[in-house]
């Protein structure tokens, strides 16, 4: 079993939140004597309560939404920030590259921030020179390495950046969206150095938004959300919850809930042909949805429906036990309804269900959960718009 060259003990991180507008000498005396001995400062939790270990060898992707606390654990990871509780245990030479350009000096060259950076490794310069055309080469800065960087392009910061981090030569490598600067040819030079750094048992620890990017070169993935580690593991998996938190987020904004309340939904699960409870479905298939509810009257004659949408809230499709001449005689306490919608036609996208329960004459609506459930379709199927319509083509020749 490879030791672990990471290891994450219960680590939280906090930072001092500023007051908006100034203070006076005045209230800001009055508040000292007033509060005195109590700490009033309002604190924000960028990471809590995280535990992880990372073996020799492997590589941990690093995924979650804008804010989730992401670059704020490699930052811990790599001394440049210290964390409020909790303990970090890093084995072997660690190089980092957190930020663009971070460490690197706007009035010094590219050549003279190459030896600032490899002193700051603890790297000697004779070591540095040994591998300075290497670094130079990679980054592909031969007619600029002698420019002051306060001149370099965002693209080309990057570039030395990386370049850097990875000719040292570390033990561990952490990389926090190198692949959201730079070209096309220099991505796959990224991407085939850290396959290179794979194969030679390096570990590596990487941030990126590009999903199939980190899937495919991660062993392991790590979700984080609102500071809180949600799930490690299989990347498949992982990538799967975090697209699935980001759907029902892109939802929130039109989501609406209201009704008498006589009848109340309480639970939609929704599962693929499998039985597999799931928001993620597939061209051509079919989706479940169990609908729970409660009955605090007696109902007759409840009609059940539902609708899709897409993003915008543009409807594409409902439908209801009333057309479909489905008729529930009456309800009264808990039960469940099943809806089967067959062949799924939609094209690849997002699309979010929403559930009702009315009147049979539609004058009373009990309870609708607009836009609450958002789904993801995943198709192969080449067609315009969202729906697919089986159609014919013949032609004849005169």
């Amino acid at each position: 079993m490879a030791e672990n060259l990471i290891i994450v003990e219960n680590v939280s991180k906090k930072f001092r939140m500023r007051q908006a507008g100034g203070r006076t000498l005045k209230s800001a005396s009055l508040d000292f004597f007033r509060k005195r001995g109590v700490d009033n400062t309002d604190y924000f939790w960028a990471l809590k309560d995280i535990n992880f270990t990372v073996p020799a060898g492997e590589t941990l992707g690093i995924i979650g939404c804008n804010g989730a606390g992401k670059s704020t654990l490699l930052s811990l990871l790599a001394g440049t920030k210290q964390p409020s509780t909790g303990k970090i245990t890093m084995k072997g030479t660690v190089s980092s590259l957190l930020e663009l350009g971070a460490g690197f000096h706007p009035e010094l060259t590219g050549r003279e921030n190459i030896f600032l950076s490899g002193a700051i490794m603890g790297l000697s310069r004779k070591k540095m020179v040994e591998r300075m055309d290497a670094i130079v080469d990679f980054a592909g800065l031969n007619d600029f390495i002698d420019q002051p960087v306060k001149h370099y392009s965002s693209g080309m910061y990057v570039r030395l950046g990386f370049a850097v981090s990875v000719e040292v030569d570390p033990s561990i490598l952490l990389i926090d969206e190198v692949l959201a600067v730079g070209d096309t040819a220099f991505q796959r030079k990224c991407i085939a150095k850290m396959e290179e750094f794979r194969a030679r048992g390096k570990t590596m620890l990487i941030i990126s938004h590009d999903l199939s990017t980190i899937q495919s070169i991660s062993d392991r993935i790590l979700l984080l959300d609102e500071g809180h580690v949600i799930g490690i593991g299989d990347p498949e998996e992982q990538v799967g919850d975090y697209e699935s938190i980001t759907r029902k987020r892109s939802a929130k904004s039109i989501e609406r809930e209201w009704g008498t309340g006589e009848v109340k939904l309480t639970n939609v699960e929704l599962r693929d042909e499998s039985g597999a409870v799931t928001d993620k479905f597939k061209y051509g298939k079919d989706l479940i949805a169990k609908i729970s509810y409660d009955a605090s009257i007696h109902v007759k004659d409840p009609v059940f429906g539902f609708s899709m949408s897409d993003l915008n809230g543009r409807l594409i499709y409902g439908n209801n036990t009333q057309i479909e001449n489905h008729r529930i005689a009456a309800i009264s306490g808990k039960g469940d309804v099943e809806l089967r919608i067959k062949n799924l036609p939609m094209s690849k996208g997002t699309y979010i269900l929403s559930f009702s329960v009315h009147s049979w004459d539609h004058k009373v609506n009990y309870h609708r959960l607009d836009n609450r459930f958002p789904i993801a379709i995943e198709s192969d199927k080449r067609f315009e718009g969202c729906c697919f319509i089986p159609t014919e083509w013949s032609s004849a020749k005169k």
